[in-house]
């Protein structure tokens, strides 16, 4: 298998600590790939249209993308058990608020990034990252008792996108008001996966 990958997407972290977790990484070769939504000249494109990444190409069938789809992949190929049957709406819910999470944060760096300084849009910015607040706080009041459990995807995706926030939105100091996230985030940092998929 070959993964187009970049270490700055927290998309591409969530498939990596995956692969990880899942005792898989020998499995996969990693190609270099790297874009934006304005110049995609660098992307796989002849494996996925779309011109993202991550992309998973495979000898037994077409390529796969995106994280969720390639997560899932690689989770029935090791019957790893990261997607629960007795709780998989659960888990695929906080997959989701997770890749929600992460999909606002990078669309805030490409808002300020690729426009040209006096076309930035600031409410929308802002908006953005209202979204990630709102589901910062759903994530303190409401997951941390599933976030303590056994590891699934679900956990694997905050982890990743609480870090991508660290990454990339430092100053917005997300743990503010969330002691419970926080703690939690620094448990699971630790883990030897997450160690060795830090963006940078």
């Amino acid at each position: 298998m070959q993964l187009y990958y970049s270490r700055t997407s927290p998309f591409v972290r969530k498939v990596m600590v995956t692969l990880i977790e899942t005792g898989q990484s020998g499995d996969v070769e990693l190609i270099s790939a790297a874009g934006t939504p304005v110049d995609s000249s660098g992307m796989p494109l002849a494996q996925n249209p779309l011109g993202k990444i991550p992309t998973l190409t495979r000898e037994d069938g077409p390529a796969l993308f995106d994280s969720r789809v390639i997560c899932r992949y690689l989770d029935a190929r090791a019957e790893a058990n990261l997607y629960p049957g007795p709780r998989i709406w659960e888990v695929l819910t906080l997959e989701a608020l997770a890749d929600g999470i992460m999909e606002a944060a990078v669309l805030i760096v490409y808002e300020s990034r690729l426009r040209p300084e006096e076309m930035v849009y600031d409410f929308w910015i802002e908006g953005q990252w209202a979204k990630v607040s709102r589901a910062l706080d759903v994530l303190e009041e409401r997951w941390v008792s599933h976030l303590a459990g056994p590891l699934d995807i679900g956990q694997i995706a905050v982890g990743c996108a609480l870090g991508y926030l660290d990454f990339r939105h430092a100053d917005r100091d997300w743990r503010a008001g969330r002691p419970a996230l926080a703690g939690w985030n620094e448990r699971f940092g630790a883990r030897d996966a997450m160690r060795a998929t830090i963006p940078g």
